[in-house]
């Protein structure tokens, strides 16, 4: 078997050589380190923690991938210390000194932590019958789903409290019911399932939040915090007033939720499916198999070399709660996409976290990065301080550090995140300010010219001049800005947020296509990120088809004429 320089476990698992280099390792490994007819199984999901005979450990190696006795995750390998010993004599001879703190550190933090306690406490104290021989709910689930009935039917937490009530008088004595929806809430807010509610000037000039949480008014624009002020007629009422907020942001804290993805084992395990699970075949089928994932590796390969670090993209854009046109209003949700998961996992619906929502009725525009302020300062902690986590699939615990790779949006929304204008004269951001544009005086619209300098230099459009302006294109294809040239040129850029604050307009002797200083920038990395913004084709294509459809047949509201 010729492999060169590349090891079989390296080739497609579908290759004989793959499938040969597979047989040679069960010979040997059975040779020298079995225990009556098992050994410890070094596919990607065992990890050599489980011990399996010959047959199983071979299906498992075709099927899920082969870890390496030399890989870099050895030391996450549970083992006694009598297969330690047993490993050292058949490995090749190293140093026994080196790395020893670092054992005993990795002793230290063996089992679950506090938090980790905690949550799986919770779920074997929820998996108990709801009631003496109940087999289809458990009292966790039943609190859950009575949880969703209250969301998605809007009932008021009295009602809860006499259906509960209800329940009681007809379910046996001994049924384990929450005694109110307070209970049920805390009960979900150790699962991580709560949310945090932050108050916001309703032009979107400010949050009442950090410094500013006591605040009533707005320091930017001076509206009132409040929807109406205290009414008189309370005055000689013992009671507090109830107040309440023009706008209110909901924050769905990320710590809590990464963290649940390592206390299930086999959530665990495809966490670092982009670097055991993965194939090297050369083919782009995940972000970690492009240029910008690998240079990103290079730059920080402190956080690369832990596999279960976490890698997130930031999703977000408008659509109508209200299901009806009749009513304009713009609800933003945003979403984080893990990119550490396989592609058939990471955009499934239970892996795709909603960390904010942004309320209506008006489009945040450039100002969400006002509500923004509150993800991108725990993401910038979990890159800076890490989160001690305890990973379920070894049994240990590690300091799980997140970094933000890229945002994922339309055309219109990519202004809004990036802060660069998609509109006008410098409408493209890749071409910056080499943009060709022509205004076309009667429609009042920029066309956009010039694309054939992104074609090769010997392709003959580029010299065909009567097919286009009658010029021949010499142009190379524009060299984008990169994240260090942006944070230089925007470094003391004014910021102002709200819809009171007077629009920035085009001067065509000296225009700015920036609106602004990305939030984002605030990330220690961001500016090392060679893909910031990824814009999400398929959405594009679905409106350009509306609209064109919709102005071919004139239909109001959706034609461009």
């Amino acid at each position: 078997m010729d492999k060169g320089n590349k090891g079989w476990w390296e080739f497609p698992r579908w290759s004989d050589v793959y499938e040969q280099g597979t047989d040679e390792y069960i010979e040997k490994a059975f040779a020298t380190r079995c225990q009556g007819n098992q050994i410890s199984c070094p596919c990607c999901t065992c990890h050599y923690r489980y011990w399996y005979d010959r047959n199983d450990v071979r299906d498992h190696i075709i099927c899920n991938g082969f870890v390496p006795r030399n890989d870099e995750s050895f030391h996450l390998r549970r083992m006694s210390p009598e297969r330690e010993a047993e490993d050292l004599q058949h490995d090749e001879p190293s140093n026994v000194n080196d790395g020893i703190e670092e054992l005993l550190y990795n002793a230290l933090r063996e089992g679950p932590n506090e938090e980790a306690k905690k949550f799986l406490n919770l779920i074997e104290e929820g998996q108990q019958e709801l009631y003496s021989g109940c087999k289809k709910m458990s009292r966790l689930a039943f609190t859950i789903r009575l949880y969703i009935y209250k969301c998605d039917y809007k009932f008021p937490d009295v009602a809860i409290a006499g259906l509960l009530e209800f329940f009681k008088e007809v379910l046996p004595d001994d049924a384990m019911l929450p005694t109110s929806m307070h209970e049920a809430k805390k009960v979900l807010k150790l699962l991580g399932l709560d949310y945090k509610k932050i108050d916001a000037c309703p032009n979107d000039c400010m949050q009442y939040w950090a410094e500013h949480a006591n605040a009533t008014s707005c320091h930017v624009c001076g509206t009132s915090r409040w929807k109406s002020k205290e009414s008189d007629q309370n005055d000689n009422s013992n009671e507090k007033p109830r107040r309440i907020p023009s706008k209110v942001l909901r924050y769905f804290p990320i710590k809590k939720r990464l963290q649940r993805l390592y206390m299930c084992a086999e959530t665990a395990s495809y966490m670092t499916w982009h670097k055991y699970g993965r194939e090297n075949d050369g083919l782009l089928r995940h972000p970690a198999d492009g240029q910008a994932w690998i240079n990103f590796d290079k730059k920080y390969p402190s956080f690369s070399n832990e596999p279960r670090n976490v890698r997130l993209a930031l999703a977000t854009d408008g659509f109508n709660p209200f299901q009806t046109m009749s009513i304009v209003h713009s609800t933003w949700p945003v979403i984080l996409v893990n990119y550490n998961l396989p592609p058939w996992l990471a955009t499934k619906s239970e892996f795709l976290m909603l960390s904010l929502l942004i309320p209506g009725p008006l489009s945040p525009g450039n100002s969400i990065d006002v509500y923004l302020q509150p993800l991108m300062k725990d993401v910038d902690d979990l890159w800076q301080f890490g989160l001690e986590t305890y990973d379920a699939s070894t049994n240990t615990r590690f300091d799980m550090h997140v970094a933000l790779l890229s945002t994922i949006s339309d055309f219109p929304a990519y202004a809004m995140l990036s802060g660069w204008s998609t509109k006008g004269k410098f409408a493209c951001p890749c071409c910056h300010y080499e943009v060709d544009s022509v205004y076309l005086k009667y429609s009042h619209k920029f066309c956009y010219m010039s694309h054939r300098k992104w074609l090769d230099s010997d392709h003959p459009w580029r010299y065909n001049k009567r097919s286009f302006n009658g010029h021949i294109e010499t142009r190379n294809e524009p060299v984008r800005l990169t994240g260090g040239e942006i944070e230089q040129l925007l470094h003391d850029f004014p910021n102002e947020f709200g819809k009171e604050q007077p629009k920035m307009r085009q001067d065509a002797d000296d225009p700015n296509p920036w609106r602004k200083f990305s939030i984002f920038f605030k990330l220690p990395y961001w500016k090392h990120c060679d893909l910031r913004h990824n814009l999400d084709v398929m959405h594009i294509e679905k409106n350009m088809f509306d609209n064109v459809i919709g102005t071919l047949l004139a239909n109001p509201g959706k034609n461009k004429r």
